[in-house]
């Protein structure tokens, strides 16, 4: 999700030096709801699970593209581009520079800019560039009244202050220890804030062992909206506490402070919240960073670059982001 939503600097730069252009956005089936309602997309197209790549791109050549974008770099979009055929266009991932840092530490990096800016490499030809502004996603009113139904079923964000917690990630050493997920949501509560805890199906059981340890102020939203959904609630919420994940992204996105918490990756990777309100806490370890998307496992079986984060610096950091 992360990566869908750092395009939406590139669209909104097309469409601004673009006005009357054609604008399509392909991405997966569950993340299409994020542009759905984007006035500076024209045409969104979802990729399901189980799709055919041929059938997709026969369709995608029939339409008559005249810029073709790339802005994944996966084998399945390589894949794609070559049933599409054309001319393709991409953004330097600095693989080279990145494995570099991973293996030895050394930082080569000569690229210092935020993935949501190396993007607009791959539209070099369509004179646009940068402004700044963050990241975008624009929510029907559906979406923000069903949000607003959901937490006032269940007492929150009434009288008190609405802080969102994410306590999921894709891997487990992205992922804030539970416990301290746990004790900063205790003092939260203590302090006089209400708390919603966001996220997939797969932080189902992680959000109820949060909520259990609470009674009354806490609730779970984990896998009961999609990604728009989970933007509506983060919209309600003075502020957003997650790991490096695509929730980060969806809160920059609506307009929402963000405490960032950043493990076993670092800056130098491109994906730091983006022109937002945001503070990321991170602790600087000879280990990291030990990979570029996490692991099922850290390396040297400590994981401190989490674990030394404590939920009172958090707190801290919640109490100084701006409004």
């Amino acid at each position: 999700m992360g990566d869908t939503l750092l395009i939406t600097p590139l669209i909104r730069a097309l469409r601004t030096r673009h006005p009357d252009a054609q604008i399509s956005v392909l991405t997966k089936a569950i993340y299409a709801p994020l542009f759905e309602h984007n006035p500076r997309v024209n045409t969104v197209l979802g990729f399901r699970q189980g799709d055919s790549l041929g059938e997709l791109g026969r369709r995608l050549k029939a339409e008559g593209y005249t810029h073709r974008l790339d802005l994944h770099g996966s084998l399945r979009s390589r894949a794609l581009r070559w049933k599409v055929g054309g001319r393709w266009t991409g953004y330097p991932k600095h693989r080279a520079a990145r494995g570099v840092l991973i293996r030895t530490k050394r930082d080569i990096y000569r690229d210092r800019r935020p993935v949501a800016e190396r993007y607009f490499d791959a539209a070099k030809e369509l004179d646009v560039a940068p402004d700044a502004g963050s990241l975008e996603v624009f929510l029907p009113r559906g979406t923000l009244e069903a949000a607003e139904r959901f937490l006032q079923e269940r007492g929150l964000g009434l009288r008190r202050q609405l802080i969102a917690v994410a306590p999921g990630a894709s891997q487990f050493t992205k992922r804030w220890p539970l416990h301290h997920w746990v004790a900063l949501v205790h003092r939260l509560v203590e302090e006089g804030n209400d708390v919603i805890v966001i996220g997939g199906a797969a932080e189902a059981a992680a959000a109820e062992a949060i909520c259990a340890a609470e009674s009354g102020q806490v609730a779970s939203a984990a896998g009961a909206f999609d990604p728009t959904g989970t933007a509506g609630l983060l919209k309600r919420a003075r502020a957003l506490v997650a790991g490096d994940t695509g929730a980060m992204h969806l809160a920059t996105a609506i307009g929402t402070p963000v405490v960032a918490l950043f493990g076993p990756t670092v800056e130098a990777f491109g994906f730091f919240p983006y022109h937002a309100k945001a503070t990321v806490l991170q602790r600087s370890l000879p280990c990291r960073p030990c990979s570029s998307q996490g692991t099922v496992q850290c390396p040297l079986k400590h994981h401190r670059c989490l674990q030394d984060l404590m939920p009172d610096e958090v707190l801290e950091a919640l109490r100084k982001l701006p409004r």
